[in-house]
């Protein structure tokens, strides 16, 4: 199979949840380079625009740290191959492989919705998490600022917010979230995977460079908006090597806390990564996937309430020992940023703040 160069997933998966036909490739949604017929086509982002009726997610997960997300985007350019959130778009009818990072949708109205479920009566504060299924700084956001509408709803509400990217772009808004982080109402969880270019091309194509994150550390905590580093996947035989040097370069750069996760491989997400890995590491793809399961009771998967946050046996173990090290060694917290709740004002109640 030709490599597609610029995508994490090389293929559409099947599905049988959700009606997912069998697709093949029907032209309209790709590009064809007639100066290089034997290469692969490259794709063409599609977004749709979708038109919600609401913007808050709840969930009740015990294992998961927050109560309320928002999700302004479906689909993830970034095309990280590991991306838990891949399965989603099978509600969409859509594959979780390509698709998922190639035909998109965005929300517009989001921050209209977020308003109108702030001002609700029955609304009961609790930190807002962004970024907890699909990166809400992924390269679209560049056009569509839906997240950057939605914090300026949050800021006005002085509402408690949690954001998880692994994009430098999140220093754009910086203007927003350092007052806030100055009232208690912010932090940041910035992913960064790997220090090394090549490595994180493979791994997620579309994703800034992790010199470009170590900065963004760096440039949010200079104004004091705390910075939880999320070393998250660790991959066995992929990016296990580099722990130690991951905890100290976030830490030189500022951080508060580490947090990390094995990396977790649901429903559709387990193929993907196999032919991921027969394209990229041919050489130790059975021994990646032995470890693996090895920390997941002998299955690609475990999806127990806490077990598949943190791997069970002694290789799970053994990286769950040197992660604490490293952490410990250079004085980072345990990936807990508590956030205030208790200066919310409801919107259309702003002229309390002044």
């Amino acid at each position: 199979m030709s490599l597609i160069k610029g995508r994490g997933a090389q293929s559409n998966s099947e599905s049988s949840r959700f009606n997912l036909p069998s697709r093949e490739a029907d032209g309209d949604w790709l590009d064809f380079r007639l100066e290089d017929e034997d290469a692969p086509p490259p794709l063409r982002t599609q977004i749709t625009e979708e038109r919600a009726r609401t913007i808050i997610t709840r969930n009740n997960s015990p294992d998961i740290g927050f109560d309320q997300s928002i999700n302004a985007y479906r689909g993830c350019e970034h095309g990280c191959v590991y991306c838990f959130a891949r399965p989603t778009h099978a509600r969409m009818d859509l594959s979780p492989g390509l698709d998922f990072e190639s035909k998109l949708f965005v929300k517009p109205e989001a921050a209209k919705l977020l308003r109108a479920e702030l001002a609700k009566q029955r609304y009961l504060v609790k930190t807002i998490a962004m970024g907890t299924n699909t990166d809400p700084y992924q390269p679209i956001e560049g056009r569509w600022r839906i997240t950057r509408a939605c914090i300026e709803v949050l800021a006005a509400c002085k509402h408690p917010l949690m954001i998880t990217t692994k994009s430098d772009r999140v220093t754009r808004d910086i203007d927003l979230l350092g007052p806030m982080a100055a009232d208690g109402l912010v932090a940041v969880g910035l992913s960064v995977t790997s220090l090394d270019p090549a490595l994180s091309r493979k791994l997620e194509p579309r994703a800034p460079h992790p010199h470009k994150r170590i900065a963004a550390i760096r440039a949010l905590t200079e104004v004091g908006i705390p910075v939880n580093a999320c070393i998250s996947p660790i991959i066995p035989a992929i990016n296990d090597h580099e722990i130690e040097a991951l905890v100290e370069a976030v830490a030189e750069a500022g951080a508060r806390s580490v947090s990390s996760i094995p990396v977790r491989l649901p429903y559709e997400i387990a193929p993907l990564f196999r032919e991921w890995l027969s394209e990229h590491f041919p050489d130790r793809a059975g021994k990646v996937m032995h470890h693996l399961q090895s920390i997941r009771g002998g299955r690609d998967n475990d999806p127990g309430f806490g077990s598949r946050m943190r791997g069970a046996g002694p290789y799970a173990d053994l990286i769950r020992l040197r992660f604490d090290r490293a952490r410990k060694r250079y004085g980072l917290g345990n990936g807990r940023i508590a956030l205030r709740t208790d200066l919310f004002v409801p919107p259309g109640d702003q002229g309390r703040l002044f």
